[in-house]
């Protein structure tokens, strides 16, 4: 008896050695398989914005005002580093008119979509991840109504078709931290303003006109650590003078019209991700 119990505790000691040698190896494979916090994510990810906003055009008028958004992108990856990500953005305010007198609380829009592919590069303590796609971005403002001066205002939407390159690093700070700044080139493929024209009463007929020039960046600054990401960003664009469209009838050649002058866009805020 005394034999076989010694046997029996012999087995049962083999065995909670072989079953905790189980749980070391699936608990090795676990961590091994958990993402490096250098790689893009694949995955959803969402986030609030808070940012000052200004668009000028020099020596005519300027929206300025603060803007809460919105942002949601969905991004794959592949065992190679590839990776493709689909952004979109949604920012409201209520800015204020400068220009033909003043103007408070012009509801104002931004809808932004973008596609992006891009590679990413693995180094022992940082990764470089450079990218290129294509962007669609929207601006609404409804001035309609009186300024200051008696100045009747007008909706306009903005359409710009552009192309982003850009270039996001990330440095490895220690316990899966990481610092990711990102610097990022848009280049205006088209743009095109709609004027309602016809919003001011004036007997004046809406117009289109054609945005070929322009150019714009982007750059941010992130800290990371897996589910959440915080940190400042900044956008700017540089748009040149359109075409030239008629608002009335053509007499004699001649029309009474205009042309989107050139201007400027400067955005900055804060952002908060959550990563699912």
């Amino acid at each position: 008896m005394i034999f076989s119990n010694l046997g029996q505790g012999a087995a049962a000691s083999k065995k909670i050695l072989v079953n905790a040698a189980i749980l070391s190896a699936i608990f090795s494979a676990a961590v091994a398989r958990e993402p490096d916090p250098l790689l893009t994510r694949p995955g959803w990810e969402l986030a609030a914005q808070a940012s000052g906003y200004s668009y000028l055009e020099p020596d005519f008028a300027k929206l300025s005002g603060n803007r809460l958004g919105i942002v949601a992108t969905g991004t794959l990856t592949s065992p190679e580093g590839v990776f493709s990500r689909f952004d979109f953005r949604q920012s409201y305010g209520r800015l204020k008119y400068e220009g033909s007198g003043t103007q408070s609380d012009v509801p104002d829009l931004i809808l932004e979509a973008r596609v992006v592919a891009g590679l990413d590069w693995l180094g022992g303590s940082f990764s470089l991840s450079p990218h290129l796609g294509l962007g669609y971005r929207y601006l609404y403002s409804d001035s309609r109504g009186y300024t200051s001066t008696g100045a009747i205002g007008y909706r306009r939407e903005s359409n710009y078709l552009y192309a982003p390159l850009g270039l996001t690093a990330r440095f490895r700070l220690g316990n899966r931290w990481v610092l990711a700044p990102m610097l990022e080139a848009d280049i205006l493929v088209r743009g095109r303003q709609a004027s309602k024209l016809t919003d001011a009463g004036l007997g004046l007929m809406d117009i289109t006109n054609e945005q070929k020039e322009g150019r714009g960046h982007r750059a941010s600054l992130m800290l990371e650590k897996d589910h959440w990401a915080v940190g400042a960003w900044t956008q700017y664009w540089h748009i040149d003078n359109s075409d030239f469209q008629c608002a009335t009838a053509v007499v004699n050649g001649l029309c009474f019209g205009g042309r989107e002058p050139e201007n400027y866009t400067r955005e900055t805020g804060l952002e908060l991700r959550y990563r699912f």
